[in-house]
């Protein structure tokens, strides 16, 4: 009869580089990470219950901008990474690392369903020398209390037949300066050995390990950065509804105020919110604090703050129609970017949805331009008009009453833009350099 594998067998599999990596969430978070491990000489399993995915992949398709093509052929035909949509070949991985959304409800609380899913998926086939990492963005104490209780009806013993750990995910799509491979990690374990034999898999993978005491210091890292940035974000758009009213351009004053050498560090307003973690993250902290009965003023603050900027884009849009005495109503407008960001073809939670929506809502005609998203995606909690990116021609922009910059995408020549507008609601600063034409435009 075979020997069960052991903690030794594991950490010995992955020193070697033996030790099969699974990843499970073949996303935005998921596929840059099997990338990083196949680069570093692991065999990888990824699984997705997305079966069109999976067929994309193994016809050497890549369905995110930054992923290529090639590199998916060149991996699946070596067999260094294997797409499936079989849950049941979750014992074939020595370890499995979960990248699955953890969106919101509609009353903004947690939504674990793709987490628990996830777990319940590897508790049915969870074997002895297996090592389960969550990455997915949480609360603290989301290892301990959901995904733990549920590996545990596997009828094996945590920390001894198999192992668990939370790594927070920092993937910064389109971001060429700062692959999945060049971001340290932060690793936290259920308990000594877990931990240990998470960093020592990551260790392979990333430029750097980051260990610390608990899952839930690791699951709280993630949530503090996120809300830090939402906080600060908060901040600069509060005042640029200020320093508009005051006739004082919010970037000018930012762009001076970074000129100090320390103390200081800029963030920028903008329509709204965008990406998987900014505008979903700090509510994860605020709905544990509820639970604690406890305040969190300044998230809850900034949450507010945050989700009303589309609001505020809609009015100026208002003014600057009344400004040349037309209605919202029956206008054309021009939306240039659904992307969350810049150079990107991620969609998530992009505040572009919910200003169409609010568009659409008050009686304006939409049409959309964004050079990396061909048609808009189906986004559950938006009602938005099934719509195809159109070619931004002088032609276009001058069957618009309004151009709306949205996403600042690197492709567009605002010069062309301005030109051949009637009027340019700017939302992200992109005309700065604009030298003609600044009359019509407003900044938002």
């Amino acid at each position: 009869m075979p020997a069960v594998p052991s903690r030794e067998s594991l950490k010995r599999a992955i020193a070697d580089k033996k030790a099969v990596v699974g990843v499970v969430g073949l996303g935005y978070v998921g596929l840059p990470l099997i990338r990083a491990f196949v680069a570093a000489g692991f065999r990888t399993i990824g699984y997705d219950v997305d079966a069109e995915k999976v067929k994309r992949l193994l016809a050497g398709q890549s369905y995110i901008a930054h992923i290529d093509a090639a590199w998916i052929s060149q991996c699946i035909g070596s067999g260094a990474f294997q797409p499936t949509a079989e849950m049941g070949r979750l014992a074939e991985a020595d370890a499995l690392l979960i990248c699955v959304p953890t969106p919101l409800s509609e009353s903004r609380d947690p939504d674990l369903e793709y987490v628990e899913s996830t777990a319940r998926q590897i508790a049915a086939t969870l074997r002895p020398g297996q090592l389960v990492v969550l990455e997915s963005t949480t609360y603290p104490g989301t290892t301990r209390d959901v995904v733990v209780p549920i590996l545990l009806k596997s009828g094996l013993t945590l920390g001894t037949d198999f192992f668990v750990a939370y790594s927070p995910e920092r993937e910064d799509p389109g971001n060429p300066q700062f692959t999945a491979s060049g971001i340290p990690k932060v690793v936290g374990g259920m308990d000594p050995a877990s931990a240990e034999l998470a960093a020592d898999l990551y260790g392979h993978a990333v430029v750097r390990t980051i260990p610390v005491s608990s899952c839930e210091v690791a699951e709280a890292c993630k949530i503090l950065e996120n809300t830090y940035r939402s906080v600060n974000i908060a901040m600069v758009n509060e005042l640029k509804v200020l320093f508009q009213r005051l006739g004082i351009d919010i970037w000018e004053v930012i762009d001076a105020a970074k000129t100090k050498p320390f103390g200081f560090q800029a963030f920028y307003p903008g329509p709204g919110l965008g990406g998987h973690c900014i505008p979903i993250d700090p509510f994860y902290l605020s709905w544990l604090a509820r639970r604690h009965e406890l305040p969190t003023r300044f998230i809850e603050l900034a949450g507010e703050i945050n989700t009303s900027m589309p609001h505020y884009v809609v009015s100026r849009i208002t003014e600057a129609l009344n400004a040349a005495t037309k209605p919202l109503r029956g206008s054309r407008i021009a939306v240039l970017g659904v992307a969350y960001k810049k150079d990107v073809d991620d969609p998530r939670e992009s505040p572009s949805f919910k200003l169409m929506e609010l568009l659409y809502e008050r009686g304006a005609i939409l049409t959309y331009n964004d050079p990396h998203v061909p048609k808009l995606p189906h986004m559950r909690h938006f009602r938005v008009p099934d719509l195809s990116s159109q070619a931004l021609t002088p032609e276009y922009l001058k069957q618009h009453d309004v151009t709306l910059i949205a996403t600042d995408h690197s492709a567009y020549d605002y010069a062309m833009i301005v030109q051949h507008s009637r009027l340019v609601v700017d939302t992200r600063n992109a005309t700065q350099r604009v030298a003609s034409g600044r009359e019509k435009i407003w900044k938002a």
